[in-house]
């Protein structure tokens, strides 16, 4: 009895950990010669391949790394099928401090591993992760897409990913304000990053004012020099009395303290996993009359951009056609939601799992 009542006030267990989000497939690799410790997630492989790039992060623990690619796996599937993609949803975790781990023979065991799995999953660059990382990987695997131009691959999907949540974006400014034009409005942007400062090339270009944080003070200084947007403190960017509030950094900054702090009417970045809570949040931001462009929707770019190049069917100009149709799929997301009175959040993903039933249904009768 006494070991039973340990095991139950413990840390859940990983099949614990899994059991929400209904994945196919949780592949584990080590490797003590290079310190590798990976974590792929399977969530579906319905629609095809599951496609989803490599993070590499310093979790806290190993629950807290499983739980990442747990929900950023599934995040992947839905991206891929709204966005009427022929892939499924996974994603790759590297444990470790990415600036005393990763070298070429960590990249490399780790292509190998990848490898090892016979196509069923996919990887491209995500967090922390280089054009040069995937060159490595590469050399062990041809199952990684988002490779440099120089080598036939579609470059940084970053591009293509801004110009996503660019579209989204303008999608629900027309829902909230009844124009798509941000000429004037106040945008807070948490994140400097690759898509981050993309977004806000676009923005300033049509005369938004243009708020932005991050917690790297050498990306803010080049932003505000080049676009003339304003730095805020990573805390401080929940309190400007903006129009417009676009998460582009990690994921769960939409929770009970930063929803009691924000005032704008619309919420569209690129960040994944903005919603701490789901149900919770989703439903909070309706009852708060906030626009909510889902960030599976809106940030898709990227996956859009890995996928033509993994079954070769590329170009740029492709690529930013397909980027602008997320446009007009956000706003049907939108006027769905609120002809239903529900949470968009909740529309996208049903809309999403239609398809990925109908399509199975239809594999099944061939």
């Amino acid at each position: 009895m006494e070991s039973g009542s340990a095991r139950s006030s413990a840390a859940p267990s990983l099949f614990d950990l899994m059991t929400p989000y209904e994945h196919e497939q949780v592949v584990y690799c080590y490797d003590a010669a290079t310190g590798l410790k990976a974590i792929v997630a399977i969530h579906s492989t319905e629609l095809g391949p599951a496609m989803g790039g490599t993070r590499m992060w310093h979790y806290a623990s190993d629950e807290e790394a499983l739980t990442d690619a747990l929900r950023l796996a599934r995040g992947m599937t839905y991206k891929s099928a709204i966005s009427g993609l022929n892939v499924g949803g996974g994603k790759a975790v590297l444990i470790g401090n990415p600036h005393q781990l990763k070298n070429e023979a960590y990249l490399r065991r780790f292509g190998k591993f990848i490898d090892s799995l016979s196509g069923k999953y996919v990887t491209a660059g995500d967090v922390n992760m280089t054009l040069r990382d995937l060159e490595y990987i590469r050399m062990e695997t041809r199952h990684v897409t988002g490779l440099p131009e120089t080598i036939g691959g579609s470059g940084a999907s970053s591009l293509i990913t801004a110009y996503g949540v660019y579209m989204g974006m303008k999608a629900a400014a027309q829902e909230a304000f009844g124009t798509d034009s941000l000429e004037g409005k106040k945008i807070a942007v948490q994140g400097a990053g690759a898509v981050g400062s993309k977004l806000i090339e676009y923005l300033t270009k049509e005369k938004a004012l243009v708020f932005v944080s991050d917690v790297e003070e050498s990306k803010l200084q080049k932003i505000s020099q080049e676009f003339g947007a304003h730095v805020v403190s990573p805390e401080g960017i929940y309190d400007i009395p903006a129009d417009i509030y676009s998460p582009c950094a990690l994921g769960a900054t939409l929770n009970d303290d930063t929803l009691s702090r924000l005032s704008c009417q619309v919420i569209a970045g690129g960040a994944n996993n903005q919603l701490a809570d789901e149900q919770k949040h989703g439903s909070l931001l309706r009852e708060k009359g906030v626009v909510y462009a889902p960030d599976f929707l809106v940030n898709a770019g990227g996956i859009m951009a890995v996928a033509a190049e993994y079954f070769g069917e590329f170009s740029r100009d492709y690529l930013f056609q397909k980027a602008e149709r997320i446009y007009d799929v956000c706003l049907d997301v939108l006027k769905k939601a609120a002809q239903q009175q529900n949470d968009p959040h909740k529309v996208a993903k049903k809309m999403a799992e239609d398809r990925i039933s109908s399509i199975a249904y239809l594999r099944q009768k061939r």
